[in-house]
């Protein structure tokens, strides 16, 4: 367990009044804010630096022979005011070799390293120690602040079983994901990103620029991140046509169809052919191929003054027929994150849903599983292009604090599915699917939200997901409409492409607000809380209805007090967030009740509370 300071202060300080509820930062964080990387005004520092790289990458593939092979030449930019020894490289795709956890029937060396040059010079691979996820791999020379190195590696694995976040989702159709060795992030806060990755944590990557060449028999299609560069010369024209048309289109075409891809004469007639993407400024790039999926597209326009316009792809077997939707769902989804929540457009040009199994995001790629219910497709794509925002368009580092992006998305998908189902569908189906499961549970052992992921030992999903989520919805709800997203946007535009930590977060929402959140942060992501209301008493004199509430649960929600008088009539009296602020364990309102009191209940809403029978007051 590392240390962390708000640790021993925690029993102490639950419950107590604002002043007390200090945001402390582990000892290890602190000096970002005091060296001047990170600001307590929520920006980066007048020292912030970051580390980058270009990748040049070339794969190889050749289904349904599993063997994936790749060249890379890496330039490695140095930007920190350390000197590096070493470079840590991350070998994701070893989390299928033999004897771990992910590891598929077919998987026994992981990834091999075949050769590799350090600015041009050959230079020692250990692949006998290059068998977990972090690699560290010595330089010949130390790299110097603000120097550069190259890198060029040749390697080879064999594709897992793709029911998973990547590999081979059926003979023919390849996910590629994490497939290339990389250089891990070093921070100004950890310095080189060691985290191990065993399948269940995500993902946390550098800003970089991308080539990537995909090279695959004739008729194989290739979808990957980036500006597809060469659709002339690997399409056949009519198909390639179609692909331009849909750039431009508001309705979905079919590029590719049952009928086309049986007449075999969809690319060019190459033994084989190589698709080349290019990306800038992004943190990963991923690719499918397949010889039998359909493809389908179509576009949205986002802004009416420049006319951009972004392009919306589906990739899929002719038995997924809740992806013949995908193309409009898509349009729908993207336009309206872009208007509403968050209201930033869509950064990227493109959306590339493919059918597959792991319901996970990439930048401008998602691997979805197909659905039966078709509301429930469009939910999942809905949630995975929301990671668009986090952790792709801000450098979420996702295996230590995943509540900052999984529980955006959460939020996003719930804010989206209003306008999709209407307000009382999307709140009963966040309660069941987000909600209910956790607050029903025990709560005993909970860890607060702000315990980074690989230390959570209890209820992992909730920390990561509804919790956090939660924690978003009542600050939206505390704050307004208009303040929340005035002080949401001066966080996102301050840390896109740069790596937000979560007193990033805390420090950008108050300074965006003009408020001061400690409190409300402080009980939300620093205590075990839970939530649990208990009425205790309701006493009327005159016009005025005193009503005494017990917090058992701790967490300051909102929640509305539903009166209905004697005469039948009803009134409805919403409480934010803040009557909470003063003391988070009791509180007592005042109500105007003019009428005779007949039963007064508290309702949370989407904030269920764990036992909903003490809530009532009947007189």
């Amino acid at each position: 367990m590392k240390k962390y300071l708000f640790l021993p202060a925690l029993a102490c300080s639950f419950f107590m009044g604002a002043k007390a509820q200090k945001l402390t930062i582990p000892e290890r964080i602190a000096p970002s804010y005091t060296n001047g990387t990170r600001t307590t005004d929520g920006k980066p520092g007048k020292n912030w630096w970051q580390n980058r790289a270009r990748y040049e990458i070339n794969v190889n593939v050749a289904p349904p022979n599993k063997l994936v092979s790749g060249t890379e030449h890496i330039v490695y930019f140095n930007n920190s005011p350390h000197r590096l020894d070493s470079l840590n490289m991350k070998l994701i795709v070893n989390v299928h070799r033999a004897g771990r956890r992910n590891a598929a029937p077919n998987i026994a060396q992981g990834v091999t390293v075949d050769q590799l040059k350090i600015n041009g010079t050959p230079a020692v691979w250990d692949n006998a120690a290059a068998t977990t996820t972090n690699y560290m791999l010595p330089l010949p020379k130390a790299l110097m602040p603000k120097d550069s190195v190259a890198m060029d590696i040749t390697w080879h694995f064999e594709i897992a079983d793709g029911k998973d976040r990547d590999g081979a989702i059926d003979p023919t159709t390849y996910f590629l994901a994490y497939f290339y060795p990389r250089v891990a992030v070093f921070d100004d806060y950890q310095g080189w990103d060691k985290q191990p990755h065993t399948g269940s944590l995500e993902f946390y990557n550098d800003f970089n620029d991308y080539t990537l060449n995909v090279t695959a028999p004739k008729n194989f299609v290739v979808w990957a991140t980036g500006t597809h560069t060469n659709p002339d010369q690997v399409l056949q024209p009519e198909y390639a046509k179609r692909f331009k048309a849909s750039l431009i289109s508001d309705s979905t075409i079919r590029i590719v169809t049952p009928e086309d891809l049986a007449s075999k004469n969809i690319t060019a007639q190459n033994a084989t052919n190589t698709w080349t993407f290019t990306s800038k400024n992004i943190s990963d790039v991923t690719a499918a191929i397949s010889d039998h999926y359909n493809w389908d597209a179509g576009s949205v326009e986002l802004d009416s003054k420049t006319h951009r316009r972004v392009s919306a792809q589906a990739a899929y077997d002719n038995s997924a027929q809740s992806f013949a939707r995908s193309v409009q769902f898509s349009r729908y989804s993207l336009k309206w994150f872009s208007d509403n929540w968050p209201g930033i457009p869509y950064p990227f040009e493109k959306s590339v849903a493919v059918h597959g199994y792991a319901d996970m995001e990439y930048p401008m790629m998602m691997n979805d599983s197909k659905q039966t219910d078709a509301t429930f497709a469009q939910l999942v794509q809905d949630h995975e292009q929301a990671h668009t925002y986090m952790p792709f368009y801000m450098g979420i580092n996702e295996s230590r604090y995943a509540f900052m992006d999984e529980g955006w998305a959460t939020t996003f998908e719930y804010l989206i599915g209003i306008s999709e189902k209407g307000q009382k569908a999307a709140d009963e189906f966040y309660k069941a699917f987000r909600v209910n499961g956790w607050t029903r549970g025990k709560h005993d052992q909970e860890n607060p939200i702000i315990t980074p992921s690989p230390e959570v030992t209890f209820s992992p999903g909730s920390n990561a997901y509804g919790k956090p989520s939660l924690s978003y919805l009542a600050l939206k709800d505390y704050l307004g409409d208009a303040l929340f997203k005035k002080a949401l946007h001066y966080y996102m535009n301050n840390w896109n492409g740069k790596h937000p930590i979560p007193w990033d977060y805390f420090n950008a929402m108050k300074a965006g607000s003009g408020k001061n959140l400690d409190w409300f942060f402080y009980n939300w992501f620093y205590t075990p809380s839970y939530i649990d209301l208990t009425l205790l008493s309701v006493t009327k004199t005159g016009s005025d209805a005193k009503i005494e509430i017990n917090n058992k649960g701790g967490f300051a929600i909102p929640f509305d007090v539903n009166v209905t008088y004697t005469d039948g009539s009803t009134e409805t009296f919403h409480q934010t967030p803040a009557v909470w602020e003063k003391d988070q364990k009791n509180i007592s309102l005042k109500l105007k009740a003019s009428k005779e009191l007949k039963e007064v209940k508290l309702d949370g809403g989407i904030f269920v509370d764990a036992n909903a029978i003490d809530n009532t007051w009947k007189n």
